[in-house]
């Protein structure tokens, strides 16, 4: 079945995300009523896309930001109807400012202070997005919000921990360059966002794992214990949510096999233990959630396999992944005035279409096969540099000929 076209025969739920700009003043309530009236006027909604002609209402226009009718309930929808179908909202005002707070590992007064972590605030005005720019063909992003619903409900369920087991830690793995790390931000702005009736504010703790094996190796089980003593702060105030990020997991691993060849100071292996028991501490409070990466998943250690709920692949994009990421381009270059207005259709639509743009598109698509998503965002930067020099907007045929040269003569391909 074509899930470009599929809308569910049963009554759906489509969640709406509205942003607050930082000087609203406005009730939730009459927020979400003006919203939930606009989208009674619009015979199927559209799912995964922003919603037109807000701004024509003065006190919307006044208050919000942006509104985006986000997934439905269930993967595949693309439609709801607003008379069979419900709306979930979930209103929210990004932090109005970037502070990162950073920590350590060194000594505060010292210049050779490596940062061991960092703390930002959720929901953060510089994640916003990130979550739409992220494209996999399944449904990887969809499953890992479940995961927390369902963790969510047991947890409130009082369901016994020793009966039915989950330790709130998710692994990603796979090669670089496929959005691991950012998934994982976009997670943790995603779930402040969600969960905002359950949870005032939200915190992102990101742990720098090759800290923990600098050459402080002597203060390194002390700086572990410091680092979730903060963490453990965090969680102690019941109206937060905290997600703990440990990029790049596979360096706790090495050490580990290297202390068993006798290569590396056997105080690692006592790191790698102390973050084990404080990882072991979150699995019991329900409002932390733990994420970590991977890049090397034949290295990753079998202690942290054993505590992670979910073990998911990113891999790189395949074609129809590679087409939305490319398309997504085309449509941001037509918002900045920098490519001429067209039709792009979505990749589903391709072959009941005549769209000789779209059938470019795909060619380039299955030309990059096997390129990263990091690496398909930068080409139209690096395809206008060296390719169309002249001002003005230039057609999608052109940015599309362009890329297509510019990832044949450049180590993209």
């Amino acid at each position: 079945m074509d899930t470009e076209t599929y809308s569910s025969p049963l009554p759906s739920i489509a969640h709406v995300e509205v942003r607050l700009r930082a000087t609203s003043d406005a009730h939730v309530s009459e927020i979400e009523t003006a919203v939930r009236a606009l989208l009674d006027k619009i015979p199927l909604v559209e799912c995964e896309s922003d919603l037109r002609g807000w701004q024509q209402n003065a006190f919307l226009a006044e208050h919000v930001d942006r509104i985006y009718v986000a997934e439905a309930d269930e993967p595949g929808i693309k439609t709801v109807s607003p008379t069979n179908g419900k709306f979930e909202f979930h209103t929210y005002q990004p932090c109005p400012v970037d502070n990162i707070d950073e920590f350590g590992v060194g000594e505060a007064d010292t210049s050779d202070n490596a940062v061991a972590a960092t703390l930002c605030e959720l929901p953060n005005h510089s994640l916003d997005g990130v979550w739409n720019s992220l494209v996999y063909e399944d449904d990887v992003k969809w499953r890992l919000l479940r995961y927390i619903y369902s963790t969510i409900l047991f947890s409130d369920a009082d369901v016994d921990f020793h009966l039915i087991a989950w330790n709130r830690v998710v692994l990603l793995h796979g090669p670089p360059g496929t959005g691991k790390t950012s998934l994982c931000r976009a997670l943790a702005q995603k779930l402040s966002i969600r969960l905002h009736e359950r949870y005032t504010h939200g915190k992102l703790v990101e742990i720098n794992s090759h800290s923990l094996f600098s050459k402080w190796f002597s203060e390194s089980g002390k700086l572990v214990h410091r680092l979730f003593d903060m963490v453990s702060q965090l969680v102690e105030d019941e109206t937060g949510f905290v997600v703990v990020l440990i990029d790049e997991i596979e360096s706790l691993s090495k050490a580990r096999s290297s202390v068993a060849t006798g290569a590396e100071p056997s105080d690692s292996i006592r790191v790698v233990n102390a973050l084990l028991t404080e990882l072991d501490k979150l699995k019991h409070k329900r409002n932390a959630l733990v994420m970590t990466t991977s890049n090397l998943s034949d290295s990753i250690d079998t202690a942290f396999l054993d505590r992670a709920d979910i073990r998911q692949y990113i891999g790189p994009p395949g074609t129809e992944a590679i087409y939305s990421i490319l398309r997504s381009c085309l449509i941001e270059l037509i918002r900045a005035g920098l490519a001429q207005e067209e039709c792009i259709p979505s990749y589903g639509a391709i072959d009941a279409s005549d769209n000789k743009l779209a059938h470019q598109l795909r060619h380039l698509a299955e030309y990059c096969h096997g390129a990263s998503g990091r690496s398909l965002r930068r080409l139209p930067v690096l395809a206008h540099a060296q390719y169309l020099h002249a001002p003005g907007a230039f057609s999608c045929a052109e940015w599309i000929g362009a890329m297509q040269r510019t990832f044949e003569n450049t180590s993209l391909s």
